[in-house]
Parts: structure tokens; C-alpha cells; sequence
């Protein structure tokens, strides 16, 4: 374990890092399933920070996994068994989200102990894996030690946490600074010392996969939408269109995403990692989020929703919006704002603003999220008219080639 060849041709996911990617499946789906009826039952606090604790613990853990295995992954039977210790944490943590959520919306205080468990039994494996590597890698055995070191204090720090029985708000507020102890421990490791030797296009390709994970969350929520609209007015041509266009709607914003050349740009400008990484947290809660608000219109559909209308389309738009305007963000942090960029954003939020004021205005529910969903649509349609010779001079400029 003394670190991978960050410039190795090929580079590609292995066969572990996808099944690991399968548990965070389950985990999203679970979370997704519960803000989405907390949300539609009104208890908009739970819905929040239930979504926001339970998509992060789950988020981070795949992060810095993903990290590690680009720089050190060995495949031999220590990172695997590891590895498989890892992935019951995650299973843990999603067996830990109905208490979280439950416990918010009852009033009381946050019942966190089984996901707090559950990803300390995972940092423990990530753990295992620094020392390991630390003690076999000469040239990274300063940041190896580092990561594992910050990673004790974040546990330290979480159990705590847990045996302190605090407030909801005190519990949020700690909560808050252990991410933010989470988020300093790779910054220091690796700008203070030599680093990981990560690569480029697979730690771009193993991102990617993780948003195709999280869109699938969207997919679910097309089928619970669709499901729901079938049950109330049958197999119409309404329904068929409210089909095409939210499944259209996931396709496209997995095709802008997958637009942007990352693995090219990480590959040329190495320090553009931490703002680029740390960024996809928002931008895979976001796409989490779109089936979150799908399944909030199923179950407006199905009349066991409280919300007016206007919110029902608004759980929809926001997160729509996030996720379109963090790509654009992204690109731009990567290749260099310009006039595209803000001809991009200012698409997107024309389309969601549309679909809300004709909500607003008293057309159907259903209209409203099919025009509201359109937003990645135009977007695509806005890059692929104007942006790929765009990306493809950048990033000639960036490379030098």
C-alpha cells in the first residue's frame, strides 16, 4: 500500500468500489422515502434535518472512501474485508434515519444514536486503512497520519455527541461542528504535506457514478409520481406526458453532469480538487432532493398530502435548481465563468420561475411540475447549441493541448 500511479493509463472503478456504491443505494432511498413524507406531512423541520444529518453522514463516508481507494486501493483480502466493514456502517446508518426523522417531528429530541454508531463503525474502517497506509508508504506517511488522526478526533468529537443527550438546536449546532471537523481534516492533509497521490479521471469517473446512484433517487420518484397519477386518472395522455417529461428530466440532468470534462481539467489543475469535491455535497443532496419531490407529489396525488400547491411544486423546483445551478457552478469553477455561464443559469431559473408563477396563477399541479422539470432539459439544449466548442477550447487552454 504505498500508493497508486496517479497518472496510470486506463484507470478505471473496480468491481469492490462499485458493490460499495450499492449500499449508499439503499441508504438514499431510505432517506429519500422518509423527508418525503415528513415534508408532505407538514413537519417541515423533520424533513430538513432529518434529509440534511442522514444524506451528509452517507455522503461524506462515500467521499472520503473514494478518496482513499483512488490513491491506496490494494485489492488484496485486508482492504477488502476492511472495506466490507466500511459498507456495514452504511447499513447501519440507514437502519439509524427513521429514528432520526421520527424523533425530530415528535417533538423531542434527536435519536441519533444508531446513525452516530453507525458511522462511527465506518470512519473506524477508514481509519484501519490510513494507518495501514501511513506505515507502508513512506512518501504519504505524514498525510496518511493526518486523515487518520483528524478522522479519531471527528469520532471523539461524535461520541460525545451521543452520550450528551443535548437540544434539538444544541445536537444541530454540535452536530455542525463535527462536519466541519470532518471537512478540515483533508485540507490540512493534504496542503501541508505531500499528499495523496490520487487520480485524476477515476476520482471524475467515481463521482460520476455516485450521481448516477443519487439520480436514481429521481427515477424512483418518477415511478411513485407516475404510479400515483395512474391510480387517480388512469393511463391518459396527461399521464404519459408527466412520464416522459420527469424521466426526461433525471436523463437530462445526468447528461449535463456528465458534460463537463472533470477528469481532464482535475488532471492538468490538481488544487481545483477540494472546491470541486466538497462541492458535489451539495450538488448530490440536490439530486437526492428531485426524488424527494417527486415523492411528495405521489403522495399529493394520492391525497395524503397537506401542502398547497405552490409547495408541493416548490419540493420539486428547489432542488431541481440546486443541482442545475451547482453544474453550472461547477463548470465554471473548472474551465472559467463567462457570458455562457450566466446565459445557463439565468435558463434554468426562468424555467422554475415560470412554472411557479403559473402555479401561482391556478394552473394544475401536474402542469406546473412538467414545466418546472423542464429546467435541465433547456439546459442541455442551451450547451449542446453553444457549449461544447466552448469546453473544448478551455480545456485545450488549461492542458495545453
Amino acid at each position: 500500500m504505498t500508493g497508486r500511479d496517479p497518472h496510470q493509463d486506463g484507470r478505471v472503478a473496480t468491481g469492490l468500489e462499485l458493490f460499495y456504491d450499492l449500499v449508499f443505494v439503499v441508504g438514499f432511498s431510505v432517506a429519500t422515502t422518509l423527508a418525503g413524507h415528513q415534508f408532505a406531512e407538514a413537519h417541515y423541520t423533520a424533513a430538513f434535518i432529518g434529509f440534511f444529518l442522514c444524506t451528509f453522514s452517507a455522503i461524506w463516508a462515500w467521499i472520503n472512501f473514494a478518496w482513499f481507494a483512488s490513491a491506496f486501493d490494494t485489492d488484496d483480502w485486508v482492504f477488502r474485508v476492511v472495506t466490507l466493514v466500511q459498507m456495514i456502517g452504511v447499513a447501519i446508518i440507514a437502519v439509524g434515519m427513521p429514528p432520526v426523522f421520527d424523533s425530530v417531528a415528535g417533538g423531542g429530541d434527536i435519536d441519533n444514536r444508531i446513525l452516530i454508531l453507525g458511522y462511527i463503525v465506518m470512519r473506524v474502517g477508514m481509519v484501519i486503512q490510513w494507518l495501514r497506509a501511513a506505515s507502508q508508504s513512506e512518501r504519504c506517511r505524514r498525510a496518511c497520519l493526518i486523515y487518520a488522526v483528524a478522522t479519531v478526533v471527528a469520532q471523539i468529537w461524535w461520541v460525545a455527541v451521543l452520550i450528551a443527550h443535548l437540544p434539538l438546536v444544541m445536537t444541530v449546532v454540535a452536530m455542525l461542528i463535527g462536519v466541519l471537523i470532518e471537512l478540515t481534516g483533508p485540507v490540512i492533509a493534504e496542503t501541508r504535506t505531500a499528499g495523496t497521490p490520487w487520480h485524476a479521471h477515476h476520482i471524475a469517473e467515481r463521482y460520476s457514478l455516485l450521481t448516477i446512484v443519487t439520480l436514481g433517487e429521481g427515477v424512483v420518484g418518477v415511478v411513485a409520481l407516475l404510479g400515483a397519477q395512474v391510480a387517480v386518472d388512469g393511463w391518459t395522455l396527461d399521464t404519459a406526458i408527466l412520464g416522459f417529461a420527469t424521466m426526461t428530466t433525471t436523463f437530462a440532468m445526468w447528461w449535463i453532469y456528465s458534460a463537463v470534462p472533470t477528469g481532464d481539467v482535475l488532471h492538468a489543475r490538481r488544487e481545483k480538487s477540494f472546491a470541486w469535491g466538497y462541492g458535489h455535497i451539495v450538488l448530490f443532496m440536490a439530486a437526492v432532493g428531485v426524488g424527494v419531490g417527486l415523492h411528495v407529489a405521489a403522495l399529493y396525488l394520492e391525497h395524503h398530502a397537506v401542502l398547497d400547491d405552490a409547495l408541493v411544486v416548490a419540493s420539486l423546483a428547489i432542488p431541481l435548481v440546486v443541482f442545475c445551478l451547482g453544474v453550472v457552478a461547477m463548470e465554471g469553477y473548472l474551465l472559467g465563468f463567462d457570458g455562457f455561464s450566466l446565459v445557463q443559469a439565468l435558463a434554468v431559473v426562468a424555467t422554475v420561475a415560470a412554472a411557479m408563477l403559473l402555479c401561482l396563477a391556478g394552473l394544475l399541479v401536474i402542469t406546473t411540475i412538467v414545466v418546472a422539470s423542464l429546467a435541465p432539459v433547456v439546459m442541455v439544449i442551451v450547451d449542446e447549441a453553444f457549449g461544447t466548442a466552448r469546453r473544448e477550447r478551455a480545456v485545450r487552454e488549461l492542458t495545453g493541448a
